[in-house]
C-alpha cells in the first residue's frame, strides 16, 4: 500500500481538528486531532518540513472551519464558483501558521521540543489574530470546550485559557508520542499527568459555578427574517422593514424593553429623535445609503423616541465594512465588485471609545455583530458598570455553521464577564443567554420576523478576566515555548 504524502496527510489532521471547532457535542476533545498536527509537524526530519507540514494542517483546518465563506460568496456575487475565492483566505491562514512555526522549529530541534514549541505559538498566533485592522479571530481553540464544563474557566484568562488547557494537552500527548512514555530521566509522561490535572481542575471549577442573582429586566426581542443581500441593494426599503419590525414589536408589554437587530432603523446620524420606534428599548442604527463616512450605531430610545445614549460598532469587518486602500491602488477592484454587487462598497465609521448604554436607569454593554468576535468589546463594557450585554446583530450575511459559530462566541463572553446577553438578529439565533454560558430561551429558525419575550438578570461585579484580560493565557503559552527551550537542552 503506497504511503499517503505528507501534505495529504498534514491536510487531513487539520480538517479532522477544524470539525473539532464546530458546534457539536464532542468538540471539547480536539486536543486529540491536535496532537496528532502537532506530533506530524514537529517530527519532520528537516528545518522546513515542520512548517510546510504546518501550512497544509492550517490549510484543513481552517477550510473546515470557515467553508460557510465558500457559500456566503457564492450568494455575494450571486454565482456560485465564486465561493472558490474562499480558498485564498485558507491558504492566508495557513501561511501564518508556517511563519509561526519556521523561527520555532530553527530554535528547537528536538521533536519533543518541537511539539511544546509549536502548541504554544499557535495560542500566541490566535492572540495576534484580535489585533489590528484586519483581525479575524474567528476559529479560536477555546470554543471547542463549550459542551465541557471546562468552559468557565474563561471568566478567569478569557477564551484563550481555553486554547491554553487544549493546546497544552495536546503537546502532552504529542510529545509522547513523538519520544515515548517513559516517566524515568526524561520524565515525557510527567505532561500528561499535569495536563490531566488541569482537566480536573477545569472539569471541577466549571461544575461548581452556579449563575448570578439579580434584578430581573423584561426584554422584547426579534428575530428577522429579511434578505441582507436584498437591504444592502434596496430591494428592501427602510420603510417595508420598519413595518414589518413594528408588526411583530405589537405584543410588546409596558415592563418590556424592545430590542431591534444591527441596521433595524434607519436615520441620518444628526437626528436625535426616532418616533418610530416603539420605545423604550435598544436598537441597531444605520445611515442612509447617501451619507458618507457611514455610520454603523446602537442606541438607546426611551418611550418619547428620544435617543439617550449612542454607541458606533468598535470592530469593523475587514472587506465587508473596511476596506484596505478603497480609495487607492485597490480603487479598480473594488470599482468592478461594486458593478457586480449593484451598490456602492465604503467603509463605516468605527468607534473610537466604548461606553455602555443608558436607558431607565439601566446600564446596558451593547455591541454590534462582529464586536461579539473580540473579548476586549464586552469586556470594556462591563468594565465600565454594564449590567447586561446586549447584541444586536445581523447573522443574515453567514451561512451553515457560520451562525452558529457566532452564537458560540457571544456565549463565551457571557461567561468571560459573568453577565446575561440579549441577542436580537436578522436569520440567527437571537434570545438569552445566562452567565453561564447557557441558551435559557432562543429563536433559531424560521422564514417569518418573530418576537420573542425574555428575562434575562442584571448583575455587577468583576471577573478576573474583566481585571486582567488574555495576560494569564498569553504567559502560559509562552511558557511553553520556554519549556520546549528546557527541553532541547536537556535532551541536546
Amino acid at each position: 500500500m503506497p504511503a499517503v504524502p505528507p501534505p495529504v496527510l498534514a491536510l487531513l489532521l487539520g480538517a479532522l481538528l477544524g470539525l473539532c471547532g464546530l458546534p457539536l457535542p464532542w468538540s471539547f476533545l480536539s486536543f486529540l486531532p491536535l496532537a496528532g498536527v502537532l506530533a506530524f509537524a514537529a517530527s519532520a526530519r528537516t528545518v522546513e518540513g515542520v512548517p510546510g507540514r504546518l501550512f497544509w494542517s492550517g490549510v484543513g483546518y481552517f477550510a473546515v472551519q470557515l467553508w460557510w465563506l465558500t457559500a456566503f460568496l457564492g450568494k455575494l456575487f450571486q454565482f456560485p464558483p465564486a465561493g472558490v475565492l474562499a480558498f485564498a483566505l485558507f491558504v492566508l491562514e495557513g501561511l501564518f501558521l508556517a511563519v509561526m512555526a519556521y523561527p520555532l522549529a530553527r530554535l528547537v530541534r528536538s521533536p519533543v521540543a518541537r511539539v511544546w514549541a509549536l502548541a504554544g505559538g499557535w495560542v500566541v498566533l490566535e492572540w495576534l489574530r484580535f489585533l489590528g485592522p484586519l483581525a479575524f479571530p474567528w476559529p479560536t481553540l477555546g470554543y471547542g470546550l463549550l459542551p465541557s464544563p471546562a468552559i468557565q474557566i474563561a471568566d478567569l484568562g478569557g477564551v484563550l485559557l481555553g486554547s491554553v488547557l487544549v493546546a497544552g494537552t495536546a503537546a502532552a500527548l504529542a510529545g509522547g508520542w513523538v519520544g515515548g512514555w517513559s516517566l524515568g530521566r526524561q520524565g515525557r509522561g510527567r505532561p500528561v499527568l499535569l495536563a490531566a490535572v488541569c482537566w480536573v481542575a477545569a472539569l471541577g471549577y466549571g461544575l461548581t459555578r452556579t449563575p448570578g442573582e439579580g434584578p430581573v429586566q423584561p426584554m422584547l426581542v426579534l428575530r428577522t427574517a429579511f434578505d441582507s443581500f436584498g437591504r444592502a441593494a434596496g430591494r428592501l426599503t427602510a420603510d417595508e422593514q420598519l413595518q414589518i419590525q413594528r408588526q411583530a414589536s405589537a405584543r410588546r408589554t409596558p415592563d418590556e424593553v424592545l430590542v431591534w437587530s444591527e441596521t433595524a432603523l434607519t436615520a441620518p446620524a444628526t437626528q436625535t429623535v426616532l418616533p418610530q420606534f416603539p420605545g423604550p428599548g435598544i436598537s441597531g442604527l444605520g445611515t442612509p445609503l447617501y451619507e458618507r463616512p457611514e455610520r454603523n450605531d446602537v442606541v438607546s430610545i426611551d418611550g418619547t423616541g428620544q435617543i439617550t445614549s449612542r454607541e458606533a460598532k468598535a470592530k469593523l469587518v475587514p472587506f465587508g465594512e473596511y476596506f484596505v486602500f478603497y480609495n487607492g491602488i485597490l480603487r479598480p477592484v473594488y470599482r468592478l465588485i461594486e458593478n457586480q454587487l449593484h451598490f456602492e462598497l465604503s467603509s463605516a465609521q468605527p468607534a473610537q471609545i466604548v461606553e455602555p448604554l443608558t436607558l431607565e436607569g439601566v446600564r446596558y454593554g451593547a455591541y454590534i455583530c462582529y464586536d461579539s468576535v473580540f473579548p476586549w468589546v464586552a469586556r470594556s463594557l462591563t468594565r465600565q458598570g454594564a449590567e447586561l450585554l446586549v447584541n444586536p446583530s445581523n447573522d443574515g450575511w453567514y451561512s451553515g455553521w457560520g451562525v452558529q459559530q457566532h452564537f458560540m462566541m457571544g456565549r463565551v463572553r457571557a461567561i468571560e464577564n459573568r453577565r446575561w446577553l440579549v441577542r436580537s438578529v436578522n436569520k440567527g439565533v437571537a434570545g438569552t443567554v445566562n452567565d453561564l454560558g447557557q441558551p435559557v430561551r432562543t429563536l433559531a429558525s424560521g422564514e417569518q420576523t418573530q418576537a420573542l419575550s425574555v428575562r434575562p438578570k442584571l448583575l455587577t461585579g468583576r471577573t478576573v478576566f474583566n481585571r486582567v484580560g488574555d495576560w494569564p493565557a498569553l504567559l502560559l503559552a509562552l511558557g511553553m515555548i520556554g519549556y520546549a527551550v528546557r527541553v532541547d537542552r536537556r535532551e541536546g
